[in-house]
């Protein structure tokens, strides 16, 4: 009983706050096929955001096409690991993954839709000198976990701006 009643003020106190999940990011329609440009072309970033989009409701553009294409730019990708703890030795033990992506979008009219911007996500993790296996491994992880957050960084930004741009044109003159 007292079960049942905890569970029901836990609903009662998130619905108050005002919490409600994000669902599912649907594209605009009007934003035409998608191409996503890298500098890198086997980056997985790439990859990632143009599954993403796709599942989003973009329509992939045609590699051929080069005009009336919304285009998604990654400028650059850059990795870091920063030590962050060090033992008596002045070995690392403690580092931070940072991951940084520069990012434009134009739309099919090639107007700047989203302004060249920087995104930046860092993780800290743990990686005694003795486990030099477990430390890549970890970081491994970390880095798929950051490209994936990443894309969906991205992609956030770009509902927010097509969000944005729909309510000034729904908004009265």
């Amino acid at each position: 009983m007292i079960r049942k009643l905890l569970i029901l003020v836990c609903f009662v106190v998130l619905a108050g706050c005002g919490f409600h999940p994000r669902g599912a990011m649907v594209l605009p329609e009007d934003l035409g096929p998608l191409r996503v440009v890298s500098s890198d072309p086997y980056s997985p970033l790439a990859e990632s955001l143009s599954e993403a989009m796709t599942r989003a409701g973009a329509m992939p553009a045609d590699p051929s096409l080069t005009t009336g294409v919304s285009t998604l730019e990654i400028h650059s990708e850059r990795w870091g690991d920063i030590p962050i703890a060090i033992d008596q030795q002045g070995r690392a033990l403690e580092f931070s993954l940072k991951y940084a992506v520069v990012f434009s979008m134009r739309d099919t009219l090639d107007k700047e839709i989203i302004p060249q911007q920087v995104v930046e996500l860092s993780r800290d993790y743990v990686a005694p000198p003795a486990d030099a296996i477990g430390r890549s491994s970890e970081r491994d992880l970390l880095a798929k976990e950051l490209r994936r957050e990443m894309s969906a960084t991205i992609l956030r930004r770009i509902d927010t701006v097509s969000k944005r741009a729909r309510a000034v044109e729904a908004a009265p003159q």
